[in-house]
């Protein structure tokens, strides 16, 4: 058998990585991130949570290298960390659209890819 096996590190942080995800409110506010930057208050908004509950799934995200954050003034503009950040969402939610419909995997994603957009 020649393969190799990811080392402990990457393991422990991509499983880490799959922990933080596991919350649909964080799943929803990185998806709004890939449309855009975007405050705490927009989030919040777009999500349906209250802007605390959000700062906090934010600070989690941040922790965990998938969002980051620019500080104009007093406030914190977030936006997705990096191109890996969308790869690894899209697929999630490509994989959850065809998970209960084996049949529908045709190739092509039915969850409408981000694009980027103005500042929400």
């Amino acid at each position: 058998m020649n393969f190799q096996m990811p080392n402990e590190e990457q393991v422990h942080l991509a499983a880490e990585g799959f922990r933080l995800l596991a919350d649909p409110t964080r799943i929803k506010i990185l998806w709004a991130l890939l449309q855009g930057e975007s405050s705490v208050a927009c989030l919040a908004e777009l999500v349906g949570a209250s802007p605390t509950a959000v700062s906090q799934h934010l600070a989690k995200l941040r922790l965990a290298g998938l969002v980051k954050g620019r500080r104009e003034g007093t406030f914190v503009h977030y936006s997705a960390a990096d191109s890996h950040v969308r790869a690894l969402l899209a697929e999630a939610l490509f994989h959850a659209d065809h998970a209960d419909n084996p049949d529908r995997h045709d190739g092509h994603p039915h969850v409408h890819e981000p694009r980027p957009a103005a500042n929400v």
